[in-house]
């Protein structure tokens, strides 16, 4: 499956475009995917206002861990 981005121009204050390209080179991400992060992160935000965002980040994290096959079971006993 071919996955085809659109092309959509926005206009950033100049600081947020300097902020967005700092923080995507201390991630080894170019600018358009630190702005996608940035994106989704907001709207799961947005939709879970309850949920503190580093509890948010984390399971982000441990979601791609478990598609890179690094996930383990887990068990109480």
């Amino acid at each position: 499956m071919v996955n085809i981005k659109n092309q959509v121009s926005i206009r950033l204050p100049k600081d947020l475009k300097n902020i967005i390209e700092i923080k995507a080179k201390s991630s080894n991400r170019n600018f358009t995917n630190q702005v996608e992060d940035y994106l989704r992160i907001a709207l799961i935000v947005e939709e879970n206002p309850d949920l503190p965002f580093k509890f948010i980040k984390d399971i982000l994290e441990a979601k791609a861990e478990k598609e890179a096959g690094l996930g383990k079971p887990f068990s109480l006993d």
